[in-house]
């Protein structure tokens, strides 16, 4: 079986399943947080070197107000046990997303993960933390054009390349496999540029529930696809 490069993983159903288990969505978020840390040691053991997981969308300041607070607390708490965790399976973890809105003991909180893991040598895990592509792809020409205006870059040098690096997963490659949970069928606005060539995967199965099993079936589903470029087959 061919295991893919880079999974990219939109956690979604965590409200789903604590109302399906007659709990509060908090505690949907919770479990969703904890399966987190077990997806990235099972994507690891059957070879995925790249995991991004969109935990948190531009999007979601438009939740009530209690119930994005207590996600922003579930995340502090998750940027320190995630330091325990990528030393323990030496993760090298980075956020994308404009971390410019989240409170300041967040930020530090992501510069010393990231900082601390930069020279692991096993997953690759990145977590896009208010993240929206538009928003990223808005960011990344802003960046370009202060680089022109400064001289530091000419119109004529700019192509696909070029653009990529501007944008927050500079120096990871494209997803080859993008999963949603729950089953919703659509990107939300995730990794748009990225996920251009990217196989695309839809389950019903809740994140919370989303098991090893769940991401063989979808490698599994992976590899019956007849990926095509241009005309050509890969490979």
């Amino acid at each position: 079986m061919e295991v893919p490069k880079h999974v990219a993983i939109i956690l979604d159903g965590n409200g789903r399943w604590a109302a399906q288990h007659k709990m509060p969505r908090n505690y949907g978020h919770t479990q969703g947080a904890k399966n987190v840390e077990v997806i990235c040691r099972e994507a690891w053991n059957l070879g995925i070197k790249y995991l991004t997981v969109y935990a948190f969308s531009t999007e979601n300041w438009s939740r009530p107000q209690e119930e994005v607070a207590a996600l922003m607390k579930l995340l502090r708490n998750y940027m320190k046990n995630c330091r325990k965790t990528a030393e323990k399976n030496h993760m090298r973890v980075r956020v994308i997303g404009d971390k410019t809105r989240l409170d300041a003991d967040i930020q530090e909180s992501i510069r010393d993960l990231e900082e601390f893991s930069k020279d692991q040598d096993g997953l690759n895990f990145q977590i896009a933390i208010n993240y929206g592509s538009r928003d990223e792809m808005l960011r990344a020409m802003r960046r370009m054009l202060a680089d022109c205006r400064a001289g530091r870059l000419a119109p004529e040098e700019l192509d696909e390349g070029k653009f990529e690096e501007y944008l927050d997963t500079r120096g990871i490659p494209a997803p080859d496999l993008l999963i949603r949970t729950s089953g919703e069928q659509r990107l939300s606005n995730y990794l748009l540029w990225q996920a251009a060539y990217s196989e695309l995967y839809f389950t019903p199965v809740h994140w919370p529930d989303f098991t090893k099993e769940e991401l063989v079936k979808a490698i599994e589903d992976y590899n019956k696809r007849d990926r095509r470029f241009g005309g050509i087959k890969e490979g």
